[in-house]
């Protein structure tokens, strides 16, 4: 089973699909002039502008419910495979396509917003959705669709639970087969809620899991800010082969820097766009923003502070292509959590290794319950034609067994399938955010317009010429009564913001 896996991953993830990742994200900096450096700060101020709605999220719980997808085990464990295998220069490639992944993960975002609808009172949009209507390729559309519903549903969760479990069992000697059955009656509870749960739990979880991670890792290394030189030092000479014991692994530090900071961030593969069209916002262009920064908060903070720990406690190995140890600095432990918890464990004796188990408890779950939310807007999109109620129980139950199947099975397995997954949803949605990028950035030009005039800005596609964006035409007029209505009785508007 493992061959097959990785002979599947040797095509997907081809050098061709690395420099894609890399390329598009450059070409969609020099397009939006550098959105991500030029409104850094309006994405702080966006992040809490915005109030959900009985149709939406407000753009804090989507934020949220992304981070929830974006924060997941990449940030620990993603990260002490990348060094494994890409030397402490894969560091440096995980930055730059977040960096460059920003802008993506703006133009998708934004798109989601552009062409979402309203679907049984909830607002659903994502590349199914933009496809279709953008683009006009149905087909296209459904083929992306049903990859999704079969990666989210099926390949991805698993990874995420196999590294839940590899932490519990390092912490607390916890077996394989009792996380599995917590996970499912977790599980379970959550995704038979709906979205506002699922919203609610992401809000109230994700803001506490990421910055108390972020605070102990800060912890640590001031406690050793003295060798923070040095390994900044490590890992950009590292990254382009001026360092003499990695200098033979550039190729594959650049290879798995991408790799797992696609796997880490997600910008341009096509999940964040899910989250972000159930924000109830006046202008696409703002969740746009919002979600650009979440790929910043992902990469260049948790992904950063996993990396720093590792390096500074040399408590990681690097492998060369052929199997043989490059460096060793921890004997007998696989590449995975295990690094992680013996680098904290070993400057917070007793605390460390049990810290970082609750920490991959909380990212990997909630990455758990944004798989199943994406897995069911794909669902919700097919619905509309096909009408099969069916299809929403036949996921719960799915996703549960992967989870399940997932827990108990070899990391290697479980990372190969994931990577199956996060590879065809990139090559499909990049290929779509390039061909259908013109209507962001006209959404950009227009939000920037309107605030340059001082304006809230709202956004009207029928005056900039874009088509099919029908929530915007069609719902405009609905939102307006109802906010007439509210006002009249005295209440809060829910629609202008």
């Amino acid at each position: 089973m493992n061959e097959i896996v990785n002979a599947i991953n040797g095509v997907i993830w081809s050098p061709a699909l690395i420099y894609l990742c890399l390329g598009v994200g450059l070409y969609f900096s020099l397009r939006g002039r550098f959105l991500q450096v030029r409104h850094f700060g309006e994405m702080i101020r966006l992040m809490f502008d915005g109030k959900s709605s009985d149709a939406g999220v407000s753009s804090f719980q989507a934020l949220a419910m992304t981070l929830a997808g974006r924060v997941g085990t990449g940030n620990i464990a993603g990260v002490a495979t990348a060094i494994t295998f890409g030397g402490p220069g894969a560091v440096f490639w995980m930055w730059m396509v977040a960096f460059l992944g920003a802008s993506s993960a703006f133009v998708e975002s934004t798109l989601g917003q552009i062409y979402k609808e309203k679907l049984d009172g909830e607002y659903r949009g994502g590349p199914a959705f933009y496809i279709e209507k953008g683009l006009g390729v149905k087909w296209y559309a459904w083929v992306f669709a049903v990859v999704t519903i079969f990666a989210c549903g099926v390949l991805l969760p698993g990874v995420q639970a196999n590294s839940i479990a590899a932490g519990l069992q390092g912490a607390l000697g916890i077996d394989a087969n009792v996380t599995a059955a917590l996970l499912a009656v977790l599980l379970a509870f959550i995704i038979f809620g709906g979205l506002k749960r699922i919203a609610k739990f992401a809000e109230l979880v994700v803001p506490f899991m990421a910055l108390g991670y972020i605070i102990v890792a800060c912890v640590i290394i001031a406690l050793n800010v003295h060798m923070l030189p040095d390994v900044l030092a490590l890992i950009f000479k590292s990254a382009f082969g001026m360092e003499a014991g990695f200098g033979a692994i550039l190729g594959l530090a650049i290879q798995w820097g991408v790799k797992r900071g696609v796997y880490s961030n997600e910008a341009g593969q096509g999940t964040g766009p899910h989250a972000s069209s159930a924000a109830a916002v006046s202008h696409p262009a703002k969740q746009g923003l919002v979600q650009a920064f979440s790929v910043y908060i992902d990469t260049l903070f948790v992904c950063s502070a996993t990396a720093f720990m590792l390096l500074i406690t040399g408590q990681y190995n690097v492998q060369g292509p052929d199997g043989q140890a490059l460096y060793t600095g921890i004997a007998g432990v696989a590449a995975g959590p295990g690094y992680v918890q013996t680098a904290m464990e070993h400057i917070m004796p007793g605390f460390g290794s049990l810290f970082v188990a609750t920490a991959l408890f909380f990212f990997a779950f909630t990455t758990i319950v944004a798989y199943y939310y994406i897995a069911e807007t794909n669902i919700a999109y097919i619905n509309r034609k096909v009408h099969r109620p069916w299809l929403m129980f036949v996921l719960k139950l799915a996703i549960l067994a992967s989870t399940v199947y997932g827990t108990v099975k070899t990391a290697d397995l479980a990372w190969g399938l994931g990577d199956i997954g996060v590879g065809l949803m990139a090559w499909l949605n990049i290929a779509a955010i390039l061909l259908l990028q013109k209507p962001a950035f006209v959404a950009l030009r227009d939000y920037e317009a309107q605030r340059a005039q001082g304006l809230d800005p709202v956004f009207h596609p029928e005056k900039l010429g874009i088509k099919n964006a029908d929530y915007w035409a069609g719902h405009r007029a609905e939102d307006n009564l109802e906010d007439e209505q509210r006002q009249a009785a005295g209440q809060q508007p829910l629609h202008q913001q």
